[in-house]
């Protein structure tokens, strides 16, 4: 009786196209399946970066003798303390605004044929001027407004839901180390992968917590001096919008613009943009990305898609997070896996790359400067050199 040894032939291996099509659409319906939980899905991830920022100050205190289970419910009470604190501070601030709003009926209207004069003039009909600028009064403001205010029950569902997963979450955090020293001995990409990924999330999100309050404060104190309305709602609209790479300044200084052109007209508009330009734009283009260094690594291209991509799929607070839900997919998907790490740059330049193109540039400069200056070619109208006459 003969045994049959393993069939020497190989897999057969699918085209790449196959492949890349099967990825997209796995990808689609995964994507359609977490907005359809968005209402479970964004507190979680939300929940899981607080949890993650958090975690380094639960293990400092039990190491200065704190016990265990003081350590996680402090930290747990001041993250929920802090959270829980914003969101009150957002509603009477919008509260603030809503009741304040009717007082500006004349400007708003104002301002609305202003821009339908002005849509005239560049050759658009009077019927979609008239589409377009219906919206210009408090009344069609103020119910999406008191809809935010009046969905109490969101609120309070959205807090249940960070507060337990944060007891989970913190709880669960104790056992950590441990599992990660289990799964060293298996893959030990994936724990150094998922180490990298939360010191890098950590700091780009203290960073940015941090620069984002400076931004606010600033922006509210400047507004409160420009009398524009609403100062508070406006600087807590740039704090959250510090998160939001490349468009989050423009959704920033849009409503203080447009308030203070109704309350001061050019020149406060002309104040709230430089007044924007030099804080937030400073702080976001020089500071911040000084301070965060290299623990994002993402071009600008995936950035600006990963803002409309995660907004897209589970809402505002996607945008908002957008920076390290990608990082995170990053992990699992590239930085975890060795047969994959060759497509590392492409997310964005790594240490090797930036040292390549250092020393390209300098190769090109030592070039440019080594290169002899080209003599001038002599004229018809030029005498020869002595000696040489015929």
């Amino acid at each position: 009786m003969s045994i049959v040894g393993p069939d020497p032939t190989p897999l057969p291996r699918y085209p790449r196209g196959t492949l890349l099509l099967v990825g997209l659409a796995a990808a689609t319906i995964t994507a359609i399946g977490m907005s359809s939980i968005r209402g479970i899905l964004a507190p979680v991830l939300l929940t899981l970066v607080l949890s993650i920022c958090a975690h380094p100050v639960r293990v400092r205190l039990e190491k200065r003798g704190v016990p265990h289970g003081l350590a996680t419910g402090s930290v747990i009470l001041v993250v929920f303390a802090l959270l829980s604190g914003f969101f009150y501070v957002v509603i009477v601030a919008i509260s603030q605004f809503v009741s304040m709003l009717p007082g500006y009926a004349a400007e708003i209207h104002d301002l609305g044929v202003s821009l339908g004069e002005f849509l005239n003039t560049i050759g658009i009909g009077d019927s979609q001027i008239q589409a377009m600028t219906e919206g210009f009064t408090p009344s069609r403001f103020v119910p999406y407004l008191s809809g935010f205010l009046g969905s109490f029950f969101g609120i309070v569902g959205f807090l249940v839901i960070v507060l337990t997963m944060l007891i989970l979450m913190s709880s669960d955090a104790s056992y950590a180390h441990t599992i990660l020293g289990q799964l060293s001995q298996r893959r030990p990409g994936l724990v150094d992968a998922l180490k990298v990924f939360a010191a890098n999330v950590r700091r780009y999100m203290i960073v940015t917590t941090v620069l984002g309050l400076v931004q606010g404060f600033l922006n509210t104190i400047a507004l409160w001096i420009l009398q524009v309305p609403a100062a508070l709602l406006w600087g807590l609209l740039a704090f959250l919008c510090s998160f939001i790479p490349n468009i989050g300044y423009f959704f920033a200084i849009t409503p203080p613009v447009v308030f203070g052109y109704l309350v001061g007209g050019w020149p406060t508009v002309i104040a709230v943009i430089i007044v924007y330009g030099v804080i937030n734009g400073g702080v976001q283009s020089i500071i911040q990305p000084k301070a965060v260094g290299s623990a994002v690594s993402l071009n600008q291209t995936i950035t600006f898609f990963s803002v409309l991509f995660w907004a897209v799929v589970i809402g505002p607070i996607g945008a908002i997070l957008a920076i390290p839900l990608t990082l995170l997919a990053r992990t699992f998907l590239v930085d975890s896996d060795p047969d994959v790490a060759w497509v590392r740059p492409a997310f964005g330049p790594t240490v090797e790359t930036r040292r390549l193109l250092k020393a390209a540039d300098v190769a090109g400069k030592n070039a440019r400067k080594a290169k002899p200056p080209s003599s001038p070619r002599p004229t018809a109208t030029q005498a020869p050199e002595p000696g040489h006459e015929g």
